[in-house]
């Protein structure tokens, strides 16, 4: 009986990938060859015109950019942090395991936490951060009403967030680096910085590599944050590619131009995957 345990755990978990993951993503492209007011009206073939009037409009284009801008920047910043906080967090100093504990929590609270909390201490009146930088004297810093600040309020949060996967992901990594080959390197005259670029991330390519890949997916599909932080505004100026298709589709009204933003989304990304992984190969022979 148990010979029949893998191939059945196999077709349960294909089985669930296809209802759950591949269907939906099958009827959501499905969708986008279509004119439809709701998901229970009748649909009108129009073929690739949805595509032509996503692709003509410059609300797509905005939220491409945007999508690209609001990702590089909180993937580097993740990184960088990241990589910081978790050679700092592999050295031995009394409390470590404390702090290392404490790093991981931000990534074990749900958004919608972190995004309220965000909000209620920048709140233009009663926040500890409104009150802070009034009694600094410093003048007072427009969140969400300036497209800038706007951009930077969640790539803030998405950094808060997510820097601690990557910083527990690469201490993890550093706990395999032989301690021989820094021994080496310090016998070989290397300092700190040295031994870092020449040891420590030849050592860890491959998990940084797939570090980035993660990031770089998860933040350019990413949602809530933005849409509980800022509904994609000012004027457009956080809105990205995810936040389009759902205010086309239910805001709008629009299931066609909304699937159609979706595909496209789907379809930028692929290519950016695929051209990363020609660029970057994770073979470690090379």
């Amino acid at each position: 009986m148990t010979r029949w345990l893998l191939p059945g755990f196999l077709f349960v978990g294909a089985l669930a990938t296809l209802i759950l993951i591949v269907g939906p993503a099958l009827y959501a492209i499905s969708l986008s060859f279509y004119e439809q007011q709701s998901l229970t009206a009748d649909p009108i073939w129009v073929g690739l015109n949805n595509y032509a009037t996503v692709l003509g409009s410059a609300e797509f284009w905005n939220a491409l950019g945007n999508g690209f801008f609001y990702a590089g920047v909180a993937i580097l910043l993740q990184v960088v942090l990241g990589i910081g906080f978790a050679l700092l967090l592999h050295q031995s100093f009394r409390g470590r395991t404390l702090l290392r504990g404490l790093a991981f929590l931000p990534y074990l609270l749900p958004t919608v936490v972190a995004v309220l909390t965000f909000k209620w201490m920048i709140d233009g009146s009663l926040g500890i951060v409104t009150i802070l930088v009034d009694d600094l004297g410093l003048p007072p810093i427009y969140w969400f009403e300036t497209e800038s600040a706007a951009m930077m309020s969640v790539i803030l949060v998405s950094v808060w967030l997510w820097t601690p996967f990557v910083t527990t992901t690469f201490l993890a990594g550093l706990q395999t680096v032989p301690v021989q080959l820094y021994e080496a390197a310090r016998v070989d005259g290397a300092g700190p910085i040295r031994r870092f670029f020449h040891v420590t991330l030849p050592m860890l390519r491959p998990i940084l590599t797939v570090i980035i890949l993660l990031r770089g997916v998860w933040m350019f599909n990413k949602f809530d944050i933005i849409w509980l932080t800022t509904g994609g505004g000012p004027l457009g100026a956080t809105e990205h590619l995810p936040v389009l298709a759902y205010r086309q589709a239910f805001t709008l009204f629009d299931i066609g131009n909304g699937a159609a933003t979706a595909t496209l989304s789907f379809l930028v990304l692929m290519v950016i995957v695929t051209l990363y992984f020609w660029l970057f190969p994770m073979d470690e022979k090379k």
